[in-house]
């Protein structure tokens, strides 16, 4: 029994051993992830019995030897120990680690939480700024003011003027299912509640408690969705961001801002209606490759976002009530409440609080009753026009703009302001008022997007109809032409028995919803793949003929290298448009895309060719007098143009943002940024900081000898990155068995297909599976390739511009953040493990190719270590070096087994010979690990591989905190 014990005691030390010293002394790290690790374990031990739980430490302990000095022969011990086990046991293998990283992430976010608690208690910020990670909105203020010499007058303004508009997007990178997610936040809030300085034995008790129930229900969760979400689950999954965090820190953010401004000699507040923060959302909006996103999709959801922000409002305005109990109030109020009360309403039995007639004494109740019964009848019509296709309750007894819905609650101020409750106005009115400004009547604004191809079908069903030829076929001037002179003109294009296919009366379908329903219901048309002035055009036209009243903007989208390359030129082109520019009214968006680009020219030439379009398309709208707001459509990996919000926003070209940021935060991002109170409070405060920051304190320009360097770099790293990804005749082949790309569609993360076309080979593939699946094979191709080639070019060239790429990485932080975040994916690759995938899934012939990808990796590693300047990974980041560190062993174990697992779907003559069961069977009539099976009945392949598989993906997604 002793060595047992010994045994068990065991991943604490290990864990201690990876990361034997503190990187400070907030760092709690290690104790918050051993307390969850223990806790797991006791649980996998009750559920599984010790022999399981011994074989988890075993793999633990040989992953964490292999990640001292990457002995390739542990990963094949490591491979036999998980091939001998049964079906039903590899998945509880699978699951174990996987849920252990999950664990280890909540760790992590508690830790980050608060190392920066106890640092604003200590009012400690000097290591902060140095890591520029962080930007806390009191320090900005301060930089501004003390560093930079700006008056608090000049902050305040341009705070005022400023907006950051988050675009949540469904893309299909979320995935951990929706009820584990809740899980998560219940075991992350038990975590920091434990550690609270004033805990009684009782309460630590109930807690630990509380902690090892959740732990065990998100362990007995199925990992799997079984099914496909449809766009209408995607939706509802991320308004439950809204409900948990959003709702309630937008208001409690602004007020940090008001404390902040005050901190510096502003005694104003932040005026309610500023227009800081806005939401936005693609959910049901974006069809672009998705079928599955109908014209019905779209109303259901802008139904529900209503019927959602209607909900959220009722449930707090009875509060208000409850506070606002003064009697005094102006003339103006006093006569408002004269008129409602002639209009005398019955008791009105439905309500909890304040059902009879409200009386005259209560001037501030009678008010907000009357926005309370609107509020009811906006929300009852939206839910029964959403269950039953109509309403009985007429239109005029709900609230139908803003504005209306403003009016009264101003007047409540004004009133308060007047009577000398200035401080009580200030109080939840204020917040109120701040919640209606941000989310008005709709929660979030739904864009809409759609492939240009699209619009030239319908156009074309439409010149063919009316006999005048084939749009599809006309030259760019001649559909400009016809497009302008039918916007001047009036006459009708569309017939009732025109004939149409079914792509082209969805499109049509889509913007007469858009006609149908309230115009506040929506953000921008976006046109995917948009090259031409008719493209746009299109769209405005097609708006007019389906008689949307208030046309919503048109946002052309470029994102191929060559589009960005274009993409100037194309702007010119449009504003040189007289009927364009006056529609227009000098504001115009363009979005750029950072996944296809990279995907189609790698990282290096995409980053750089995106700074070049944006500067570009900057002066050109300046030349016409336009003012042009850039809409990014970053991802979360590197590989799609994610990282660090607050550098990738200072390395944008100067005069690019202009106090105007909009941006998308897709999938896993989603999670990280609003999954708890804290997280949602840090990525307000991160925006809303770096975009003043970069408005009042533009990065510089670079110098034109860095230009040139890196115009010819990037030249070579497009050739090399291309020369592999598309010349290579054998390349797809080799992608296709290394890595789990055949695999990705079984996931079921996201409701769009994995291809835009079925056939068809990398060029077809969506960006999203392209980088998951060298991700999570570990060598990042599309991150780094490229890279080398080109710094190895301009060092051969000239010895000397290794100087010139440390002074550009030294004080352009465009160029930093870029070599960063190559450094930072670096850390979390691992050749040795690709080489494993390689060893069993590739056909020998095709080995050297690998080999070679690996060398390259190796080369370029080194090279990018000498431009940053450092002797490590990551030597500027102890806290991220650290945390990965203590999560390498689990993801090494996830990989192998993922590696061996998908050798035995591919190769049918590969046999393993399975080791006893080892999950104990507690009751006879439990056998939990076997019934695993069951969940599964339909898999085309053995039992229980397919869960295994799709179980390690997710858990290395999740450890290395980055899907696709």
């Amino acid at each position: 029994m002793g060595g047992k014990v010994e045994k068990m005691a065991s991943i604490d030390a290990q864990l201690r051993m990876l990361a034997p010293t503190k990187v400070s002394e907030d760092d709690n790290l290690v104790e918050y992830d051993a307390l969850l690790l223990d806790r797991f374990l006791d649980i996998l031990q009750d559920l599984h019995g010790g022999d399981l739980r011994e074989m988890v430490q075993k793999c633990y302990e040989v992953a964490a030897e292999y990640e001292k000095n990457h002995d390739s022969q542990k990963l094949d011990e490591l491979g036999n120990m998980l091939t001998s086990l049964d079906p039903g046991d590899s998945i509880v293998m699978a699951k174990a680690f996987s849920q252990m990283l999950n664990l280890a992430n909540l760790a992590e976010e508690v830790q980050i939480a608060y190392r920066k608690r106890s640092k604003l208690k200590k009012g400690d910020l000097a290591d902060e700024s140095s890591a520029l990670t962080e930007s806390d909105i009191q320090e900005t203020f301060k930089r501004l003011v003390v560093d930079l010499k700006k008056s608090p007058a000049e902050v305040f303004d341009a705070l005022k003027s400023q907006t950051v508009e988050l675009v949540l997007t469904a893309h299909p990178t979320q995935s951990v299912r929706r009820s584990l997610l809740q899980k998560h936040s219940k075991i992350r809030n038990c975590l920091v509640q434990l550690y609270t300085k004033d805990i009684t034995p009782d309460d630590k008790q109930e807690l630990d408690e509380a902690l090892q129930r959740e732990i065990q229900a998100a362990f007995r969760t199925d990992d799997v969705r079984r099914a496909q979400p449809k766009p209408q689950d995607e939706m509802r999954a991320g308004m439950s961001y809204f409900h948990e965090t959003i709702w309630k820190g937008v208001p409690k953010f602004l007020r940090r801002v008001d404390t902040a401004l005050k901190n510096i000699g502003i005694d104003e507040r932040v005026p309610y209606n500023a227009p800081v923060i806005k939401f936005s959302s693609w959910m049901g909006g974006d069809r672009d490759g998705n079928p599955r996103v109908t014209p019905e999709v779209t109303r259901d959801v802008c139904l529900l976002a209503r019927m959602m922000a209607a909900n959220l409002y009722c449930s707090q305005i009875e509060d208000l009530m409850i506070e606002l109990s003064m009697w005094r109030c102006n003339d103006e109020l006093q006569a408002r409440v004269d008129e409602l009360q002639l209009s005398s309403k019955k008791d009105a039995k439905h309500y909890i609080e304040f059902w009879k007639k409200i009386p005259a004494h209560q001037p501030y109740r009678v008010i907000l009753g009357d926005v309370r019964d609107k509020l009811y009848n906006t929300r009852e019509r939206a839910r029964q026009i959403l269950s039953n296709g109509y309403s009985d309750i007429p239109e005029e007894s709900t609230l139908t703009n803003v504005e209306q819905f403003l009016e009264p609650l101003e007047l409540c101020y004004r009133s308060l302001c007047a009577c000398g409750d200035r401080v009580i106005a200030d109080g939840s009115l204020l917040d109120f008022l701040r919640q209606v400004s941000t989310f008005g009547l709709c929660l979030v604004r739904l864009d809409i997007r759609q492939e240009s191809e699209r619009h030239t079908d319908v156009l074309d069903a439409i010149t063919t109809y009316l006999g005048i030829g084939s749009y599809r076929e006309w030259s760019e001037e001649r559909r400009q032409e016809w497009l302008l002179s039918e916007l001047n003109g009036k006459r009708p294009l569309l017939s009732p028995d025109m004939p149409m296919t079914e792509e082209v009366a969805d499109v049509i379908g889509a913007i007469r919803v858009i006609a149908e329903l309230p115009a506040d219901n929506f953000g921008p048309y976006i046109i995917s793949m948009a090259t031409a002035p008719s493209d746009v055009l299109a769209v405005e036209l097609l708006q007019r003929e389906c008689h949307v009243k208030t046309p919503l903007r048109v946002v052309p989208l470029f994102e191929k290298l060559a589009d960005l390359q274009n993409a100037p030129a194309a702007v010119e082109r449009l504003f040189s448009v007289d009927w364009y520019r006056k529609r227009i009214n000098g504001k115009q968006e363009v979005m750029v895309g950072y996944s296809d680009s990279g995907k189609d020219a790698g990282r290096l030439s995409a980053a750089w060719q995106l700074y070049k379009a944006q500067e570009e398309m900057t002066k050109i709208a300046k030349k016409f007098g336009v003012k042009l707001t850039l809409f990014h459509g970053r991802g979360g990996t590197v590989g799609r143009g994610g990282g660090p919000t607050h550098l990738a926003i200072l390395a944008q070209p100067p005069n690019t943002i202009n106090g105007y940021l909009r941006v998308t935060i897709q999938g896993e991002v989603i999670e990280q940024s609003f999954g708890e109170e804290n997280l949602c409070f840090r990525t307000l405060q991160r925006f809303t900081a770096a975009t003043l920051e970069h408005g009042m304190h533009p990065p510089m320009s670079p110098k034109p000898e860095w230009r040139a360097l890196l115009d010819e770099m990037a030249v070579v790293a497009t050739k090399e990155y291309r020369s592999v990804v598309v010349q290579e005749p054998r390349f797809v082949e080799y992608f296709r068995l290394a890595t789990p790309e055949t695999e990705y569609g079984k996931l079921n993360i996201g409701s769009r297909p994995a291809k835009r076309k079925p056939s068809g080979g990398i060029s077809s593939l969506r960006a999203i599976p392209w980088i998951f699946s060298w991700t999570q094979t570990r060598l990042h191709l599309p991150v780094w390739l490229g890279f080398g080639a080109a710094f190895k070019h301009v060092l051969e060239k000239d010895t000397k511009n290794m100087q010139v790429l440390q002074e550009m990485y030294n004080e352009w932080p465009f160029f930093r953040v870029t070599i960063d975040l190559v450094e930072m994916v670096f850390a979390k690759g691992d050749p040795g493990i690709a080489a494993l995938y390689d060893k069993l899934l590739v056909s020998p012939e095709l080995w050297p190719f690998g080999e070679k990808l690996r060398t390259n990796y190796e080369e370029t590693k080194k090279l990018l270590l000498q431009v940053a300047g450092h002797k490590d990974l990551l030597e500027g980041d102890p806290y991220l070096k650290q945390r990965l560190r203590l999560r390498q062993a689990y993801i090494t174990t996830l990989n192998v087994c993922q590696a061996y697992t998908m050798k035995r779907i591919r190769d049918p003559d590969y046999h393993v010979t399975l080791r006893p069961h080892l999950s104990k069977e507690i009751m006879d009539s439990n056998k939990p690990a076997a019934e695993l099976l069951k969940l599964n009945p339909t898999s085309e392949y053995a039992p229980g591989l397919e869960d295994t598989l799709i179980i390690t993906m997710k858990g290395i997604a999740a450890g290395l905190q980055n899907t696709g």
